[in-house]
């Protein structure tokens, strides 16, 4: 609860950024679509001005009136008081197990989703419906996130995926990474991850060697507790990875191109991501990668914020 209030370096998010996230998470549909994340926050700030109190017909339509009127209770009206008590609510248990500092990079690029460029917005709606029309509480559900050599973005996205997952409360929702070409968990990815809390550990244990002949160690990656996979260099199809029912997300042009077929998949999607590899020895080197990694990371946690509301809207509508 404490951490809903605080960024990076202990400062209060301010009243803005709480609204902000009450909306993404009570809010309809068009609330939830990246290309209206600026107008949200416009319609939210606006809604602030003054005397600080939240009413429906400031929203814009971005609410339902029933919802708003169970939030905001008797006067109408949702201010501070609201407005925490109706985050608290909503915190899902999957999100006070990550760790803290995963928890506020989550929090800070869940205010970013007007930084998703139109193809990567398009895509992400696509995976979002397929995750609501196949998630069910307690079965797992798995994505698995492929590039060439599986070294980069394929685990850089299958990271962020499963924090997404956990943060917005369906950590049934599995990602795995996977490779056309393997070859092995580059330093510069472990690098990446780790600058904002993931735990990134080597086993001791080798994996077979990628192409060309590199070393490819095993590594545990933890995101929370009880939250953790082991990531290596691998293809797509390796035996660890789910076999059939998965979707497959193609983060990079060259594995897109050349593979048309993913073998299981029931659902493919072509993502395609700039390998960061191109400013790898350089000055951009670091921010580089952590760039890739943000900008996959929030579009996987609007993919899981807007099939988390399409669930809670079909619950919402039955009979």
């Amino acid at each position: 609860m404490a951490i809903l209030n605080v960024a990076p370096g202990g400062g209060d998010v301010g009243p803005l950024v709480r609204a902000l996230w009450l909306a993404q998470h009570y809010g309809t549909a068009e609330a939830l679509r990246p290309e209206n994340d600026r107008r949200l926050k416009a319609i939210v700030s606006k809604s602030l001005a003054g005397d600080g109190v939240v009413t429906l017909d400031k929203l814009g339509g971005f609410m339902d009136p029933k919802t708003f009127d169970d939030l905001a209770g008797p006067d109408a009206k949702l201010d501070a008081a609201d407005i925490a008590r109706g985050l608290a609510d909503a915190e899902p248990e999957s999100r006070a197990k990550l760790a803290s500092s995963l928890r506020e990079h989550a929090d800070f690029l869940a205010t970013t989703f007007d930084l998703i460029d139109d193809a990567h917005r398009e895509a992400g709606e696509k995976l979002a419906r397929w995750i609501a029309a196949n998630y069910a509480p307690g079965k797992p559900l798995h994505v698995i996130v492929v590039c060439t050599g599986n070294s980069r973005r394929s685990i850089l996205g299958s990271s962020m995926g499963n924090l997404a997952a956990a943060y917005y409360g369906m950590p049934e929702v599995r990602f795995h990474s996977g490779g056309t070409s393997p070859t092995a968990f580059n330093p510069r990815t472990v690098a990446a991850l780790r600058a904002i809390g993931f735990d990134v550990e080597p086993t001791g244990a080798e994996a077979p060697k990628g192409d060309p002949k590199t070393d490819n160690p095993v590594h545990r990656v933890s995101w929370g507790r009880g939250f953790e996979t082991l990531e290596f260099s691998k293809h797509y199809a390796d035996p660890g990875n789910p076999q059939d029912g998965f979707a497959a997300l193609m983060v990079c042009s060259e594995a897109d191109e050349g593979c048309p077929f993913v073998r299981g998949a029931s659902f493919r999607l072509s993502m395609p991501y700039l390998d960061p590899k191109i400013y790898d020895d350089g000055a951009y080197e670091a921010a580089k990668y952590a760039e890739r990694r943000d900008d996959i990371g929030r579009l996987m946690l609007s993919v899981l914020m807007q099939a988390r509301g399409a669930m809670r809207s079909k619950e919402s509508s039955a009979p």
